[in-house]
């Protein structure tokens, strides 16, 4: 194995979201209100199956065992169920996650796990019908669930759901939550909205904390569990009259980014050390050969020099993301 990624803060890098295409379905209020804008001007294409092996296997030589495909959605990618086989075949990656809206996993979710995808999460924004379609302008929330249903069938042990947090919209909804997760397997992800470049106003209107949520959870017998060294940033709960977990994501809490383990690979093939980085690290031309991986680990490592302590949200500097699609959130 070639040196373990490690940034000058000595923070190592276990886990690459990866994301496969910009593009969306969704319409959600938090993320792309009027749909997905193509840029004007000529966009590269998206990273190839052979681009996504040669990355994915740099960062396993460097001691990255989980891997995350992100988008846009990424199961608009025709080659969706081969991306997750190429992903899985890379040696030292033990963890194939997605994260998808669920309007194709009712029909697709077998042969996604079939193919090596180990993890799942689940944009779920509301538990109300209605609600679903006011925050995601798509009535899908019942292929959604049949969506979760059918992950549970394939053999996943758990799904993980994703709910942005928006005050006056679902905010009031932890009972319902509550009540759903009591008898299932399902780790629920409160997610505090986050300020990106495009949604100001939305994030004023409609930013709440989740330290309500957490008070809630420890004033009611819930625990905290241990993170693994693989994990993403949530806080997660667990109580012994649940099957299911409660996670916390807080990015507005002091020292968020401390134990920051996870870089970023754009849909066209750029390194992003923050979600909310001014810039990017362009890696595409040195996917172009199996021969260039040390040339390409060299980038990445040098890249990672450049990586600050944390983001600057706080300043209300959100860097060059205009919306969470556009690197994989």
């Amino acid at each position: 194995m070639a040196n373990q990624f490690e940034d000058n803060f000595h923070r190592k890098f276990y886990y690459l979201r990866l994301s496969v295409t910009d593009v969306c379905n969704f319409r959600c209020t938090y993320c792309l209100p009027d749909g997905y804008q193509p840029a004007e001007r000529k966009k590269p294409s998206f990273l190839t199956l052979d681009e996504i092996k040669r990355v994915t296997g740099a960062f396993a030589d460097c001691g990255t065992t989980k891997v995350r495909i992100t988008g846009g959605e990424p199961s608009l990618r025709r080659d969706f169920t081969d991306i997750i086989g190429t992903v899985a075949s890379q040696p030292g990656i033990s963890k194939v996650a997605t994260t998808t809206n669920g309007y194709r996993m009712a029909k697709h979710v077998a042969e996604w796990r079939d193919a090596g995808l180990t993890h799942i999460n689940v944009s779920v924004d509301s538990l109300d019908p209605k609600m679903f379609y006011q925050i995601t302008g798509e009535n899908m929330f019942h292929q959604v669930m049949a969506g979760i249903d059918a992950a549970f069938d394939a053999g996943f042990e758990q799904v993980k759901i994703n709910t942005v947090l928006l005050k006056d919209l679902n905010s009031q909804e932890l009972p319902k939550f509550l009540d759903w997760i009591k008898t299932r397997p399902i780790q629920l992800r409160f997610i505090e909205l986050m300020q990106t470049g495009e949604m100001d106003n939305l994030f004023k209107n409609h930013h709440v904390s989740g330290v309500s949520i957490r008070n809630h959870l420890i004033a009611n017998g819930w625990l905290l569990k241990i993170r693994s060294n693989n994990d993403g940033p949530a806080q997660v709960f667990c109580h012994p009259d649940y099957q299911g977990e409660i996670g916390l994501i807080m990015p507005y809490e002091k020292d968020f980014c401390q134990s920051c383990n996870r870089l970023r690979i754009s849909a066209n093939g750029k390194l992003h050390l923050c979600l909310f980085g001014d810039h990017g690290v362009d890696l595409r031309d040195l996917l172009e050969a199996d021969t260039q991986r040390a040339d390409l680990i060299d980038r990445i490592q040098s890249g990672l020099q450049q990586k600050a302590v944390g983001h600057f949200l706080d300043d209300g500097n959100t860097g060059m993301t205009p919306h969470l699609a556009s690197i994989g959130g």
